[in-house]
């Protein structure tokens, strides 16, 4: 891509947009960031927001040198990987202020070395003052999300049903705390997707559609 663009996907568990974002990712040759990602750059380097900017101050580089080891961008073969909502984040030592501040670096670093898109973690918050953003929010119908966790989980429709309420009030309770909004008000996004009659490539064609619209 020619121009600088930063797209954010918000979505529900079991709506598909994971998926989606990866997708489109690969679709503009940009590089594809999510939850895991930025969870395993955390915890493996035990960075701080202090700590990132250190290693920034010291070697302008050095993020951009890291993103290409563990970072590409995706080919098809990574979309096979399986949604994981229930990425082990608890040390006693680290709090949620200090999560949420060390993510929040590295969502502006990543976001500085060029396109991309990126996947949770409030971006279209932390990332609202991006010159070129589009935030996308996907959503789906109950039935539609429970179905998806069952197959992709490989859960019963109880357990199924037990993981998609924990993980929409853990993640509300998130956004709210962080960004005084509700992940779920649509003044929050650019494009707002049900996904219950799209398949995931309907849904990258669509915003494609819309990225050109914009031009």
């Amino acid at each position: 891509m020619e121009e600088k663009i930063i797209i954010t996907i918000s979505r529900e568990l079991g709506s598909g947009g994971r998926t989606v974002g990866r997708k489109l990712a690969e679709a503009l040759g940009v590089r594809y960031s999510d939850k895991e990602l930025i969870s395993k750059l955390r915890h493996q380097f035990q960075l701080s927001a202090m700590g990132i900017e250190k290693l920034k101050g010291e070697k302008k580089t050095w993020f951009s040198e890291f993103l290409q080891m563990v970072a590409p961008v995706p080919k098809a073969a990574t979309l096979l990987e399986k949604d994981n909502p229930n990425i082990l984040e608890f040390r006693p030592d680290v709090t949620t202020d200090d999560v949420f501040n060390a993510e929040t670096e590295i969502l502006k670093a990543i976001a500085s070395q060029g396109s991309c898109v990126i996947a949770g973690r409030s971006g279209f918050f932390v990332l609202k003052d991006e010159p070129n953003k589009v935030d996308v929010f996907f959503t789906a119908s109950y039935e539609h999300r429970v179905q998806r966790v069952m197959t992709k989980q490989l859960l019963s429709k109880e357990e199924a049903e037990e993981v998609i309420a924990e993980v929409d009030k853990r993640r509300e309770n998130y956004v709210k705390r962080y960004t005084g909004t509700s992940r779920y008000d649509a003044r929050n996004y650019d494009l707002v997707i049900n996904m219950d009659n799209l398949s995931e490539d309907e849904a990258v064609s669509l915003i494609m559609d819309y990225l050109k619209f914009r031009k």
